[in-house]
């Protein structure tokens, strides 16, 4: 299968748009600066819809599900079945991701690229199983290069699907059982930092579990570090297929002008393995929330931004990401909705 799309350049932010977006700012009944980040929320979504008037209205959610073969080393506090089972869940409305995009009149779909047990044809599932999950990383790589590129191109028609029905934000989430471990190896391979500093509980581990989870990765790093020549070899290497759809979902926005709301820390290993494979990737995601895993803080840090929300939160699904649309929403509502100094007829600052 072809891959030339991801040498396709990034979309450029319009500065047009940027401009007029700051001078309304400048312009509405407030002191400067005085709504603070809601502003420059406002004015960098203008800049990336190409409008001075932005709005977060239409918005397309895409669960990527996919099994991990390291989950056999106990990095998990629940079994490999979960991922299938929660693909069941978010189709009949009972997953956290399922009641946000109710509540947000947002747009769910869900992309099954591979469970150790089959679901089944599901009612809005798309089934795009490339295997029964990943190969365990410990004993060799995840994938094979056709599985990674299947993968990557599952993320890319996920971003099409949303350009096609208009969405004017896209959120990427994830399932699968044991992916934290294969985000954390990722981050550590992309950033050269010790398992140490991004390794966390997951789905719930105990210390032990977070001990032997760190051990399992210092493994992995040893095997395949010496083999990883780019960013899309340690995606194959160490990665997952929902993470490797995240990462070409992330591409695909910045190559199509359509800007993306990143999740938490697997999401943001998917963000950070996106600019790495094209750089500028960065500019067209908005980065939500601040996961409890220790390796996102590495992540912003990276990419040197700061979350917009911090709730503690670590579910994953795009919940954190979902829970964020309503602040980019009254974002726009101020900037588009509040009178301008002339328009009201109040006294602008005089000193």
């Amino acid at each position: 299968m072809t891959m030339r799309w991801l040498q396709s350049p990034v979309a450029q932010p319009d500065e047009g748009a940027r401009l007029a977006a700051e001078a309304r700012q400048a312009d509405l009944t407030k002191p400067p600066g005085a709504l603070g980040r809601l502003e420059e929320i406002a004015i960098r979504l203008a800049a990336l819809q190409g409008t001075p008037t932005p709005r977060a209205d239409r918005v397309h959610v895409t669960i990527f599900a996919g099994d991990h073969g390291v989950t056999a080393e106990g990095v998990s506090a629940f079994p490999q079945a979960v991922t299938a089972e929660m693909i069941r869940n978010f189709v009949r409305g009972g997953a956290a991701i399922s009641v946000l995009s109710r509540a947000l009149d947002a747009t769910l779909e869900v992309v099954d690229l591979g469970t150790v047990v089959d679901p089944g044809p599901l009612d809005n599932v798309i089934r795009n199983r490339i295997g029964p999950g990943t190969a365990n990383f410990v004993q060799g790589a995840a994938m094979t290069g056709d599985e990674r590129d299947a993968a990557l191109n599952a993320g890319r028609e996920a971003v099409l699907r949303a350009q096609r029905a208009g969405a004017q934000i896209f959120i990427g989430g994830e399932m699968g059982i044991g992916n934290t471990t294969a985000a954390s190896a990722l981050t550590c391979a992309l950033l050269d930092i010790d398992p140490d500093r991004v390794t966390g509980i997951g789905t719930g581990l105990s210390g032990d579990g977070v001990a032997r989870k760190i051990n399992v990765i210092r493994r992995a790093l040893a095997l395949h570090r010496p083999a990883v020549a780019s960013p899309l070899e340690a995606l194959r290497r160490l990665g997952g297929f929902e993470i490797a759809a995240l990462t070409a979902s992330y591409i695909a926005c910045a190559q199509l002008g359509l800007p993306a709301l990143v999740d938490g820390f697997i999401a943001g290993s998917a963000a950070l393995c996106a600019e790495r494979c094209l750089p500028g990737t960065g500019r067209w995601l908005l980065f939500s929330h601040a996961s409890t895993e220790p390796g996102h803080s590495a992540i912003h840090s990276a990419f040197g931004t700061t979350p917009l929300l911090d709730l503690q939160m670590r579910l994953g699904e795009g919940s954190g990401a979902a829970v964020c649309v309503p602040l980019l929403r009254l974002a726009c509502a101020l900037h588009n909705g509040m009178a301008t100094f002339a328009e009201a007829g109040v006294s602008e600052k005089t000193g």
